[in-house]
């Protein structure tokens, strides 16, 4: 076990986030690093930017792996839109609310001002607390403390319950964000006429995001909206 010592009011958030995570670090340096934004480190190389570069990387593969293996029956297309979805910014910003991280985050005095942290930093301690995991458990604890985590928010997305107003969600967005109206095109139709799948795109303006298939056009432009703010999460 590597042994540091830290100020007793960092010491006992340390530990209380090791209980909100129900993981203890055996090195709690990778612990605190990975609560550090740039902005309360003293160089950016001791900032949490490094792990967050591999937490993502874990999460994307993690997630990619339960999703082949838990469905075999579901195309290459449809796949990459559910993990898209599921570790979105917006989903990972979503997990470190649930946990309560904020209240743990080592922050420059300018942030620690701030009424309200952002939600791209949120985001970005979920993804470094899984490279930190990694780092000091492996693997395994990684992967239930993604399991734990992710697994179950992937079934809703799976079966197009979660977010039945992607498009409004992102009409709403668009508007106040670029002052425009989102639109749909077709991009191709597969199978037989009793029982076609539609791929459709949504655009912005200028900018055309990922298409996305579904088993009838409404649904295919839901999936595709649904997309789309995964990706404007992620941008932000």
């Amino acid at each position: 076990m590597v042994k540091a010592s830290f100020d007793p009011h960092v010491e006992e958030l340390l530990a209380q986030c090791e209980e909100c995570i129900d993981y203890s670090f055996s090195d709690r340096t990778l612990l605190l690093s990975a609560l550090t934004h740039a902005s309360g480190a003293s160089t950016r190389l001791r900032s949490n930017e490094r792990l967050e570069f591999l937490g993502d990387a874990i999460l994307g593969m993690i997630v990619c792996e339960t999703l082949f293996n838990k469905y075999e029956d579901i195309l290459e297309g449809e796949l990459t839109r559910i993990k898209s979805v599921v570790v979105s910014r917006a989903t990972c910003a979503d997990l470190s609310k649930e946990l309560g991280l904020q209240k743990f985050l080592f922050l420059g005095k300018g942030m620690t001002n701030s009424p309200s942290v952002p939600p791209s930093l949120l985001a970005d301690v979920v993804e470094s607390l899984i490279a930190a995991i990694y780092i000091d458990g492996g693997m395994e604890e990684a992967r239930r403390f993604i399991g734990t985590h992710f697994e179950p928010r992937i079934a809703p997305v799976a079966e197009g319950n979660a977010g039945e107003n992607y498009k409004s969600d992102l009409q709403h967005l668009a508007q106040r964000e670029y002052s425009k109206t989102p639109t749909y095109f077709l991009v191709e139709e597969s199978g037989p006429d009793h029982n076609k799948t539609f791929r459709v795109a949504a655009r912005i303006g200028d900018m055309v995001f990922d298409p996305a298939w579904g088993r009838s056009k409404k649904e295919a432009e839901q999936n595709a909206a649904e997309l789309a703010l995964a990706k404007l999460n992620k941008s932000s």
